[in-house]
């Protein structure tokens, strides 16, 4: 029997029902949006879909003209629940979502697992959120088999996850999604400020300008925005708002923030 990680969070981050879930993800792709450069790697929000879905779609908007090109998604987020150094792998075969399993690409795998800051820590994914809610956007999207790198990110400087996203650079075959969400429990005008200094940041490919209280997945995020400098991409801000403006108080808010980098 293949080993498979089951879905964590189904029932409480997203519907657990499968048709209700493809229901609500395509609901959030239903609207227009300009797509000016395919991308090589997104940066996403991670809450509840109610929260952060609307954010969220904006990026995965920009996958639809060149979804038949992409074949593998290296997908990094940080850890929540489990404190560790460098990145954790997967021993996993399948990741289970209630649309389906999505395939490890295990050839992928094993050449990171040469990298001495990656090895194979499944404590930290057994309840991780910030991989797993990306997975039925990510099916719905790229509608067909495509091979996963899930990688949980912990204590680690950005060369360290730079180097790891450099080995895995490929082409336009291969994409890379960053689950991050931004601040976390401040008033909205505060939130609102912050997270446009993240999103300069960002735009700006400026590592050295997160920190954790910016993003929860502040590592992940450096270390793609210190590739993205090597290889001469671009990023751009798709949307930016927190849980004030999506489905919650303002009193204490969560950031969201959606970006391209091309």
């Amino acid at each position: 029997m293949p080993q498979i990680r089951e879905p964590a969070v189904a029932g409480m981050f997203y519907p657990d029902d499968p048709v209700l879930l493809q229901q609500q993800v395509e609901s959030l792709l239903q609207r227009e949006v300009a797509v000016a450069n395919p991308p090589k790697a997104l940066i996403v929000p991670h809450a509840g879909y109610i929260y952060s879905g609307p954010v969220a779609a904006s990026a995965y908007l920009q996958l639809l003209p060149v979804r038949d090109s992409i074949r593998r998604v290296v997908l990094l987020g940080p850890s929540h629940h489990t404190g560790f150094s460098g990145l954790a792998a997967s021993s996993a075969q399948y990741f289970s979502t209630p649309l389906g399993l999505v395939r490890i690409d295990q050839q992928a795998m094993d050449d990171i697992l040469l990298l001495p800051q990656v090895r194979v820590l499944d404590e930290a994914h057994a309840q991780e959120h910030s991989l797993e809610v990306q997975l039925p956007f990510l099916q719905v999207v790229l509608g067909k088999d495509f091979g996963l790198i899930p990688l949980v990110v912990g204590e680690a400087e950005a060369e360290t996850v730079a180097e790891v996203i450099d080995t895995l650079w490929g082409g336009p075959e291969t994409l890379f999604v960053i689950s991050s969400d931004l601040s976390h429990y401040l008033d909205y005008q505060t939130a609102q400020r912050l997270d446009s200094a993240t999103s300069t940041a960002i735009e700006q490919l400026n590592p050295q300008a997160i920190d954790y209280r910016q993003a929860c997945g502040r590592n992940p995020v450096t270390g793609i925005l210190l590739a993205a400098r090597r290889h001469g991409l671009q990023a751009t801000t798709l949307d930016l708002r927190n849980s004030g403006d999506t489905a919650g108080s303002r009193d204490r808010v969560v950031g969201y923030g959606a970006y391209a980098l091309y």
